[in-house]
């Protein structure tokens, strides 16, 4: 039924009246001439029996249309009252279906009103979880450094009040030459030329004051910090083995993580590194357990990776002597990595636990604080004694406070290079060898990059630039995942000196390295300078969507976790956008597999973020803008002839390209050994 039911009757009555001969020649749309002159047609139908006999004659009714087949029986009536009662009901009819669609009209409105305002406030909700989350991770992330500074402070309180660890970082002040006080890599540097007129060194100084030799303070320091046995005890006789060096490698020798290196002369052993196998979970040195079956008195940390450093805690807590020597960079950066390493560590034991499985963490945060205070500081050039060995440091590049490590016992010696480059960077120099290191008895040297010929260094510089320029001047924003320490601070000084009018944001526990590298270079003539200008610390949530265009700097490097997955869901959909890589990618690490999808045409990336699965559209330009902090084949080369040992041995690489390398060192004369046990 229409909402009007007369409407089809008035309508053929209409047809009617237009085709009498009074309305010929003009033209009339029936419709309108009906709508118009509704009640003069209503009143024709009632006085004119005639016109209602020639209308229902003419109104066609399908079957389907019974309604109108019983409304028009009761207007088109012959009786006039039938008529009239009838006009009468279909016009309550009419008005009645008027008012339903009226209300019906309403309360549609009134429905689509509330869908909308559902949909808002869904988005709103949904807008609100999402910041939420975001701000419970950024207190996650606070919580975590609040605690990570907690340990260190602690940390540095216990060291004040123990004598071994006082007394040696004393002994690297005075040991200290008076122009490393405000030391910068090239004064750092044992090749460089000495003036004739420098001050004496303070350990001189100090001795002369105290009215004693130089050697005799050392040697009373050195007392403190390696007691000797003392004189009661009843003299024993015992079978002490030869005191030749003996060399293990224990760890990161035909492989890239878990470095470890066993040292032993007379009834002294010492390691050289004890690193994390990274992993889920990470593991120990692959052989570690063939050094703890008997006492080590010492580990030597080249520097502060958790690969080379991050197992330390762990040997800590069982050794009670245990020294721990460093550059004092490195002493004062390893506690940050160690403490990031127990929080990983006991997150994954607390998903265990609550699945019903066991996942013991190799240590917790009580074993950073202990390690962190055993910590003893050691210049560069100058030796320590352990026992029946002698250690001394050398620069070795790579990041702030890596170290080269010469190995003495008697007229024998090893060179240690661990992680090592020969170029300048912005935040360290190169490698300098030493006169000491020369002509050793062997060399064990890291092979990272040996089957690689790097581009020069402001080459792959200046390609970084261009193409982060190029995104920039597009109105994107560039995403650089890097490894926390060393990466990140590279690459926010290359942008704070050669991009000072992009903005640069650090994220995560890059930005708290940062703040490290700062103290810790704080007292030097040159100290490094990174925050600033243009380069700030990022305020998670708010700066996922309100930072539109600059570089984020973030970890992890290999998009395995951490700030970068959050910003990576936001920037890879951008086209504008950009995600460089820049550092070496594990074949299982969501770096790699991202490369490959792009390799393969993907449209998606799949991600696990904290537990949850995403898929994010790849539209942003994503390639490897690798800046390696390793010497390549040439730079190892420059180092075996610099070094010219009697042998050398390869760690720290892929087994097939050291074979490659080795023949390769071969023809250029020097002998090597295999990569194992060495006496």
């Amino acid at each position: 039924m229409t909402s009007d039911p007369l409407l089809p009757i008035l309508q053929a009555a209409a047809r009617v009246l237009l085709s009498r001969p009074g309305m010929a020649g003009q033209e009339h749309d029936v419709e309108q001439f009906a709508a118009e002159r509704r009640q003069v047609i209503i009143d024709a139908l009632i006085k004119v029996r005639g016109l209602r006999n020639k209308t229902r004659d003419g109104l066609e009714i399908r079957r389907d249309q019974s309604e109108l087949q019983a409304f028009s029986t009761l207007v088109l009536s012959a009786d006039d009252d039938v008529v009239r009662a009838g006009v009468r009901l279909l016009e309550q009819l009419a008005k009645a279906e008027t008012i339903r669609e009226t209300l019906r009209s309403r309360h549609q409105t009134k429905v689509s009103g509330l869908r909308s305002r559902l949909e808002t406030e869904r988005g709103r909700h949904e807008h609100a979880v999402k910041a939420l989350q975001s701000s419970a991770n950024a207190l996650a992330d606070a919580e975590k450094r609040a605690e990570e500074l907690d340990t260190h402070v602690s940390a540095l309180q216990r060291r004040l009040h123990d004598p071994r660890v006082l007394a040696s970082n004393l002994l690297a002040v005075l040991q200290c030459s008076p122009d490393l006080t405000h030391e910068s890599p090239e004064t750092r540097d044992p090749r460089n030329e000495r003036r004739d007129d420098q001050v004496p060194p303070p350990v001189v100084v100090a001795a002369e004051a105290a009215g004693i030799a130089p050697d005799s303070l050392v040697a009373a320091l050195q007392a403190i910090i390696s007691p000797p046995r003392s004189q009661q005890e009843s003299p024993r006789v015992t079978v002490s083995r030869e005191r030749r060096l003996r060399v293990h490698p224990l760890g990161g020798a035909t492989e890239i993580g878990g470095s470890c290196v066993l040292i032993e002369a007379g009834e002294t052993r010492l390691l050289v590194d004890a690193g994390l196998i990274p992993g889920d979970p990470a593991r120990p040195p692959r052989h570690i357990d063939a050094a703890l079956s008997e006492p080590i008195q010492a580990v030597v940390v080249t520097h502060a990776h958790t690969d080379h450093c991050g197992y330390v805690p762990a040997l800590a807590a069982h050794l009670p002597d245990l020294r721990i020597i460093a550059t004092p960079e490195t002493t004062a950066l390893m506690p940050r990595m160690w403490a990031d390493s127990a929080k990983l560590m006991g997150e994954r034991e607390r998903l265990h636990r609550r699945w019903g499985t066991d996942s013991e963490p190799l240590y917790q945060r009580d074993a950073v604080e202990l390690t962190a205070r055993r910590c003893e500081e050691v210049p560069f050039g100058v030796t320590r004694t352990i026992g029946d060995l002698t250690v001394e440091l050398f620069p070795a590049g790579h990041i702030l406070g890596a170290a080269g490590v010469v190995v003495r016992a008697g007229d024998q010696r090893v060179v240690i290079t661990g992680d090592i480059s020969g170029f300048r960077q912005e935040t360290v120099d190169g490698y300098a060898i030493p006169d000491s290191a020369r002509e050793a008895d062997l060399l064990l040297m890291e092979t990272t990059c040996c089957a690689e010929e790097h581009d020069s260094r402001e080459t792959r510089v200046k390609d970084l630039v261009r193409a982060v320029e190029d995104v920039y001047a597009a109105g994107g924003r560039v995403l650089v995942p890097a490894f926390a320490l060393g990466r990140a601070q590279e690459l926010a000084m290359i942008m704070r000196t050669r991009l000072p009018h992009v903005p640069v944001l650090l994220d995560g526990m890059a930005a708290d390295l940062t703040s490290s590298f700062e103290s810790v270079t704080a007292d030097r003539h040159s100290p490094l300078r990174i925050f600033g200008s243009n380069i700030s610390r990022a305020e998670r949530p708010q700066d996922l969507d309100l930072f539109t265009s600059g570089v984020v700097i973030t970890t992890s490097g290999m998009l395995t976790g951490g700030p970068a997955i959050e910003w990576a869901a936001r920037i890879l959909p951008e086209a504008r956008s950009a995600l460089f890589l820049s550092g070496y990618q594990d074949e299982e690490s969501g770096g790699a597999k991202l490369l490959r999808l792009v390799e393969d045409g993907a449209s998606h990336l799949t991600i696990n973020d904290r537990g949850k699965t995403k898929e994010i559209p790849l539209k942003a330009r994503i390639e490897m803008m690798r800046l390696s902090a390793h010497a390549d084949k040439r730079g190892l080369l420059d180092i075996a002839d610099e070094v010219c040992a009697d042998q050398i041995m390869l760690v720290h690489g892929i087994p097939h390209r050291q074979q490659d390398f080795r023949k390769i060192l071969e023809v250029r004369g020097h002998r090597c050994v295999a990569t194992g046990p060495w006496r």
